[in-house]
């Protein structure tokens, strides 16, 4: 398999986790592999990063923000 065709993974600063329960429900983020807090709505991993330095400009992009299982509009547990 050559460079060019080899799939590209990103690696994104900014990784927010599955939906937790709890009341209310949350997600896990970590920055640079690092658990930095609980999101409760989107605002919340916009203001983590924030406070790491990072500004996101769209949170639908890979290589600023990963969501693992879900998007940016999954916040109750499956």
């Amino acid at each position: 398999m050559t460079e060019i065709a080899s799939p590209y993974i990103s690696h994104p600063r900014v990784i927010v986790l599955g939906v937790q329960p709890g009341t209310p429900p949350f997600r896990i983020v970590e920055i640079d592999g690092q658990v930095v807090g609980e999101a409760k709505a989107m605002t919340d991993v916009l203001q983590a990063a924030a406070a790491y330095g990072i500004t996101v400009h769209d949170l639908d992009d890979p290589e600023q923000v990963r969501w693992v299982g879900g998007d940016k509009f999954t916040w109750t547990p499956r």
